[in-house]
């Protein structure tokens, strides 16, 4: 895209977003290594609720990875709107459910200032940016422009019962999430109902591309994580109507950010054609 259209961001952007990956990696260690990780985490986490923070984390270190990549408006425009997002409400879960944490050692203090700080970083420049527009989007056929807003009122809608009532729309997951739980993840539906309604308004074909992959790893690692888990402790019904639900959820989100990674690949080759 041209510069006047899609510019760059300031270096400092550039350097936090370098450090926040930095610190996703040892998140995404919950998924890889949760036997390394777990004892260092901010909170005692159980298998189930380590794999799929840990498959979460690796997604957003991929997604963090591609605001540093490009440095543009576009794709850092979805990115730190979903971040602020998440990271508003996981400060907000944090700060309600204090007991969890344990401030006589150092992780739960680095937890909040790395949330606090990304929500003063991503916030501050997204405010200074209120004006700017959206870069040059691709044109959503029908099926697109009636399909998205569906799809962000399904995630926002889930991710606000959860938000609100932690223990009823947590009760079909597989494993037992308890309340602190069910609202940390609340914002990974809420985020994703946001990058959604983003593209759905204005689809500029990097922040198509950013949300695909996003999505297509939250529902590919967190069915993944479910399955390498239970292989070791033996505890999922699968043919319970929970866990059918629960997975059919997740699946549909990965099916879903497959579709939109072809799509935006469609039109980069359209354009490179022409």
């Amino acid at each position: 895209m041209p510069t006047s259209d899609n510019p760059p961001f300031p270096a400092g952007l550039r350097l936090f977003s370098a450090m926040v990956i930095i610190v996703l990696i040892v998140g995404a260690g919950l998924f890889f290594a949760p036997v390394l990780v777990k004892p260092r985490w901010p909170w005692a986490v159980t298998p189930f609720n380590a794999r799929f923070l840990g498959g979460f984390y690796t997604s957003e270190m991929v997604v963090m990875a591609a605001l540093l990549l490009w440095n543009r408006w576009s794709p850092g425009r979805l990115v730190l709107v979903m971040a602020f997002i998440f990271t508003v409400i996981v400060s907000a879960a944090s700060f309600i459910n204090l007991g969890y944490f344990n401030f006589e050692r150092k992780a739960p203090w680095l937890w909040f200032l790395i949330y606090l700080a990304s929500v003063a970083v991503s916030g501050l420049f997204l405010w200074r940016a209120r004006t700017r527009p959206p870069a040059k989007g691709v044109t959503l056929n029908p099926a697109w422009r009636r399909y998205l807003p569906v799809e962000s009122a399904i995630l926002g809608l889930y991710g606000l019962g959860l938000l609100l009532f932690p223990l009823t729309f947590s009760s079909i997951w597989p494993w037992p999430v308890d309340a602190f739980h069910a609202q940390v993840y609340s914002a990974i539906f809420l985020a994703g109902a946001g990058g959604t309604c983003l593209v759905w308004r204005s689809a500029p074909r990097e922040e198509l591309l950013v949300l695909g992959l996003a999505q297509f790893l939250v529902g590919l690692l967190a069915i993944l994580g479910l399955v390498i888990t239970d292989a070791a402790v033996h505890r999922i019904d699968w043919t319970a109507t929970g866990t059918l639900c629960w997975l059919a959820l997740f699946a549909w989100i990965g099916i879903s950010g497959a579709f939109k990674l072809y799509a935006a690949s469609r039109y980069f080759d359209s354009q490179s054609a022409s």
